[in-house]
């Protein structure tokens, strides 16, 4: 599919629109920017008429491939201030990156339908997180061991990948509801982006190379004019995200994304039924 050159700029300054969205969000509530980017960029799609087929699986794509950059950045920054448990992250690499194949591989021949109904329930489930999980609320005092704390791993990664968001989305509740101190949480989450992030893009591409219905600018499942668009939108406007979470209280702003979380999830899955 090739879109018209008029269809260009419109698409890549709503793609800029996007990442702007993305990291100020990711900025202000340190959610991952994947949860934000892979709506958008589903509607975005459909607006503009790319294929259904083909549809879910590219803002998937695309958004595991804007993940990259940005948990390289995070993660590096977080590993200085000393917020990332790499113990963890020797633990539940391995079993991470099994997932993520493991999910990849499963997206690769499943429907867009069905990654569509995966991304819908499990972005209810991320939204009534956001909206009704108190602060300091704890499951238990330490991270399940031995195969429970393998097949939670393998869940972060598997999900994570045919969502196409990096690891904060899972892995940060999680680790919040087993006692881990919130800032090495979102540290050690975003050098779980990264596991997810490098096998889950190469996964997208491998798996869309000879597509017919892919728009310009695509490598499989990864659209490179969405990647170059967002990623520096996100970065840019990350610190002004985290500048403004540390001069207004973010208690009802986490409540409203919960809001247009839950109403975007219901959306894609109404739009199954069309």
């Amino acid at each position: 599919m090739e879109l018209e050159l008029s269809t260009l700029l419109p698409l890549a300054l709503a793609m800029l629109a996007t990442g702007v969205a993305a990291g100020t969000l990711a900025g202000l509530l340190g959610v991952g920017g994947g949860i934000v980017i892979v709506p958008v960029l589903f509607n975005l799609f459909d607006i503009i008429g790319i294929d259904p087929s083909v549809r879910m699986h590219l803002a998937v794509g695309t958004s595991l491939a804007t993940i990259i950059p940005t948990s390289i950045s995070s993660a590096r920054a977080h590993y200085k201030r000393g917020s990332v448990d790499v113990d963890l992250l020797k633990s539940w690499g391995i079993t991470i990156f099994i997932g993520v194949l493991a999910g990849t591989a499963v997206a690769s021949f499943v429907k867009g339908s069905v990654l569509t109904a995966v991304f819908g329930i499990l972005a209810l489930a991320v939204s009534y997180n956001m909206a009704f999980k108190k602060d300091g609320w704890s499951l238990t005092d330490h991270l399940p061991t031995g195969i429970v704390k393998h097949l939670i791993a393998l869940f972060i990664g598997g999900f994570s990948a045919m969502m196409g968001i990096g690891g904060g989305t899972f892995s940060v509740p999680v680790l919040s509801a087993c006692s881990y101190p919130i800032r090495q949480a979102v540290g050690t989450a975003s050098a779980i982006g990264l596991i997810i992030a490098i096998p889950g893009t190469i996964g997208f591409i491998l798996s869309g190379v000879g597509e017919p219905n892919l728009p310009v600018g695509s490598v499989g499942y990864a659209n490179f004019i969405g990647f170059a668009c967002i990623v520096p939108a996100t970065i840019l406007s990350a610190p002004l995200g985290a500048k403004i979470a540390h001069t207004i209280s973010t208690g009802w702003l986490r409540k409203a994304f919960a809001v247009f979380l839950f109403i975007t999830a219901v959306r894609m899955l109404y739009s199954l039924l069309a």
